[in-house]
């Protein structure tokens, strides 16, 4: 060794070696993905259960120690992030957003600045799966145990979690509009575009007048100097037009109709926990639904019994109960919907001994259930020989494709041939055919047990078929024969095989009678996935009903009919079932048999799994649509009228009729109490009588176009009536006329209110003694404007007026009963009235003249 100088020797050298983590041998992401993937080759890789409880820290029998602070820093805590809350200025700066709400900014800045004083589970399905160390180990956040015990290793906490996940992409907000808030976007837009054009000429029409007056008045009195201001007068005419114009009184009408809705919904077993769903669902062209518990009632029971080729009836069930007791008391049976009916029927009517069997044998094995393979076996061993068994259960088709052998009525061992399969095909269909979810048991003795316990699953012999019904629920045909007649497609979606499904959506009125499978009404699941986009998107519509489907196919089906314009409606009870609860219009879980992530990605709950009550959301949804368009009906018919009269009094006399103050009031009366009594009307029997207005319908139809112009014209022919001979007619003085035009204009709205209640019939007044509250608001319009005719002159700008002026108005106003009756009988064009003046159309008329 070389020596050291004394400088280096004199220096002390310290090796820094950095403190390794506490979890050095994990890290977070691979025990996330490890569950999430259900990876075995990865579980192996690091070093099994006992291998990462080592990486952990984590005592198998004990648990952690003291080290929560560590842990947390290492790997988060238990707990989820929730969207953070919006807060006040939020909704402020969105409303800023809104063009309504900048042009009556605007109206109140410029009322300001010319000084205007105002003179007034794992899976995703419900089923259950087996859980064990060597197959599937692994088991995710949120899981319900339904059957069994064990300890369990925690890998990942929060937000790490399948369930974190799942909740935190459900969580985040849509910016997609509802249709209804499309179409009232648009509206409220071209109305203030309107009000302000009408504005800008009132204005400068009177300003015009204004200065040709000064004009002349500066020659008459040969004053050199004159200057000329804008008159406040003007400026408040125009104003005020601009705010009577636009319909801010709309979102107000549908808060109140949606409030109102969703409270009575509550009480029809539908939980409504989006607002916009009332509305959508009123728009809605196609409800994608579930069978089992949806349109059944998700109470199984064995109605039938194959052994070999015979149909066994009674209990007479040789081969199967080869060992019977008499039950004594009242068993409660657990697990799914069909395990809990086969052994219903085996305990209640083959009189099995349960329990004698039980610990007749030991379970060395058991394959687990899933949607997939449709199929689950055990192996098993018998304590009395020492014997080992492989029994099998599932659906027929798979269970026969694995058997190689079947017993026979007397119980005598057969080969299975072709010929006799074929016949165990069609005893499978015909099974199917009459609504039964036919479940086939097959059995095997086996010579030895490998290492490895895996249970075989070929050359089988089949011990028979057990045929399930699961009853549709009482009402559901007329449930589905009521949207159908609305107009809406249904469409079943179910994972059960093509023949039962079939079956079950006949008995429910989905397909017709004899309805062929070529015509492509039924499909499963696999061709469905299979198809090209082209594909899809021609044949969706078609679809009635599609089996053996998986929960992506539920979503592509959404996908694809979104994209083809419709207004889908999805139910949905599955975990797995929430990316197509999210991505359609309306979503709608079950409040029985769905999972909370379900119910959290869904608009809608539907709290008695009943199809019955899917229906009774589309008919509220009808009536929340069809309640905001009268209330547009008739808040259009007061901006019409009021803009007319005001406009064309303004270009010909001067002046207006109705002052600021006095259509302020008519819009807060109106917009308020008007919108209040139109938005409590109930659902009624026509509604389901029309087909569905989907994505592309107008908001203001033809027959409102029809009836608010009638209205309107009557108004604005009367009152301008009225404002150029009013005096003359009446032999009143000019301050007694403008309050007899106030006066009627008001009331005109009153009586149009009753004609807004019904849009197409011709009674108005039908069902009307029971909504009271409608009643009630009527009367409390025309008493505050009884008070700001008689009582406010000095606020109101009116004169009081004496009986016979008061029977005027009255008559006049009463008038639009009988005009809106009249005005019903006539027919409205199917065709847009814009469509004869076509871009296409005028230029092929003009090449027919050219030549």
């Amino acid at each position: 060794m070389s020596p050291i100088s004394s400088e280096i020797s004199a220096a002390i050298v310290i090796d820094v070696v950095p403190k390794q983590p506490f979890f050095s041998c994990v890290d977070q992401s691979s025990l996330a993905n490890l569950v999430k993937e259900k990876s075995l080759e990865q579980l192996a890789k690091l070093g099994g259960n006992e291998g990462i409880s080592a990486s952990l820290n984590t005592d198998l029998q004990h648990g952690i120690n003291e080290d929560i602070a560590s842990r947390q820093e290492a790997f988060g805590t238990n707990t989820y992030q929730k969207q953070p809350a919006k807060s006040f200025f939020h909704f402020i700066w969105e409303a800023f957003k809104d063009p309504t709400i900048l042009i009556l900014l605007a109206c109140a800045a410029l009322s300001l600045g010319f000084g205007m004083k105002e003179d007034g589970p794992r899976e995703g399905e419900s089923d259950h799966v087996e859980i064990d160390q060597s197959k599937n180990p692994f088991l995710f956040s949120g899981t319900k145990v339904a059957d069994g015990y064990d300890k369990m290793l925690v890998t990942s906490v929060g937000m790490n979690t399948f369930w974190g996940a799942m909740m935190s992409s459900i969580s985040r907000d849509s910016d997609e509009q509802t249709p209804l808030q499309a179409h009232l976007s648009r509206l409220t837009s071209s109305i203030g575009k309107v009000g302000l054009v009408v504005a800008f000429l009132v204005l400068v029409v009177l300003l015009v007048d204004d200065v040709i007056n000064a004009v002349v008045g500066i020659i008459a009195t040969t004053i050199t100097i004159v200057v000329v201001a804008i008159p406040e007068g003007d400026t408040t005419a125009a104003v005020t037009i601009v705010v009577v114009a636009i319909p801010e009184g709309l979102p107000l009408a549908v808060t109140l109709t949606l409030a109102y809705s969703m409270k009575r919904m509550m009480a029809d077993q539908a939980m409504v926990r989006k607002l916009s769903a009332c509305e959508t669902m009123g728009s809605a062209t196609t409800i994608c639904t579930d069978k089992t518990g949806t349109l059944t009632m998700n109470q199984m029971k064995v109605t039938k019994f194959w052994q070999g080729k015979e149909s066994v009836e009674g209990t007479n069930y040789t081969l199967i109960a080869s060992s019977v007791y008499k039950s004594k008391a009242n068993l409660e049976f657990s697990g799914s919907p069909t395990e809990k009916a086969i052994l219903s029927w085996a305990v209640l009517e083959l009189n099995m001994d349960m329990e004698a069997v039980k610990m007749g044998c030991n379970i060395l094995h058991v394959e687990a259930f899933n949607s997939a393979k449709k199929r689950s076996g055990i192996l098993m061993k018998k304590i009395e020989d020492d014997t080992f068994h492989v029994h099998w259960k599932g659906a027929a088709e798979m269970i026969l494709a694995m058997c190689s052998h079947y017993y026979d009525l007397e119980g005598n061992m057969k080969a299975l041939n072709d010929q006799e399969r074929m016949t165990f095909d069609q005893i499978i269909q015909g099974m199917a055919a009459s609504s039964l979810r036919c479940i086939a048991l097959a059995h095997k003795q086996v010579p030895e047990v490998h290492h490895d316990k895996k249970i075989q699953e070929n050359e089988l012999t089949l011990m028979g078929f057990v045929g399930l019904k699961d009853p549709c629920r009482p009402g559901v045909k007329k449930a589905v024969e009521d949207c159908q007649y609305a107009g809406v497609n249904i469409k079943m979606i179910t994972g059960d095989n093509i023949f039962t499904a079939k079956a079950v959506a006949t008995e429910c009125g989905i397909l017709y009678h004899n309805q062929e499978f070529n015509d492509g009404a039924v499909v499963e699941g696999v061709e469905f996935r299979n198809y090209t986009e082209e594909e899809r998107m021609t044949k969706v519509d078609r679809i009635r009903v599609m089996a053996r489907s998986s929960p992506f196919d539920k979503l592509l089906m959404v996908r694809c009919l979104k994209n083809k314009g419709h207004v889908v409606a999805v139910t949905g009870d599955g975990t797995n079932d929430a990316p197509a609860l999210k991505e359609a219009d309306i979503g709608l879980s079950m409040g029985i048999q769905g999972t909370e992530v379900a119910k959290e990605s869904s608009d809608i709950v539907i709290l008695d799994d009943n199809f019955a009550s899917v229906a009774t959301v589309l008919r509220w949804g009808r009536c929340v649509y069809n309640n905001i368009q009268k209330f547009i009906q008739f808040q259009l018919t007061v901006n019409v009228a009021a803009l007319a009269i005001n406009f064309v009094a303004a270009v010909s006399a001067g002046e207006v009729p109705l002052t600021a103050v006095q259509l302020l009031w008519v819009n807060l009366i109106m917009d308020t109490l008007g919108a209040l009594a139109l938005a409590t009307e109930k659902p009624t029997r026509e509604l389901m009588e029309k087909r569905p207005v989907g994505r592309t319908e107008p908001l203001i139809s033809k027959v409102m176009w029809r009836n608010l112009l009638a209205q309107a014209l009557y108004q604005i022919t009367v009152l301008l009536t009225l404002q150029f001979k009013g005096e003359s007619i009446l032999g009143v003085s000019e301050k007694i006329n403008d309050t007899v035009i106030f006066n009627t204009f008001v009331l005109c709205q009153v009586f149009n209110e009753f004609n807004a209640r019904k849009l197409e019939k011709k009674n108005v007044f039908e069902g009307i003694h029971r909504n009271k509250l409608f009643l009630g608001i009527i009367g409390i319009t025309v008493v505050l404007q009884v008070v700001m005719v008689e009582f406010l002159k000095k606020f109101a700008d009116t004169e009081r007026l004496n009986w016979g002026q008061w029977g005027v108005c009255i008559v006049i106003a009463a008038a639009s009963w009988p005009i809106g009756f009249l005005v019903k009988f006539s027919p409205v064009p199917e065709r847009p009235l814009f469509s004869y003046f076509s871009l296409k159309k005028i230029r092929a008329i003009q090449a027919v003249l050219r030549h």
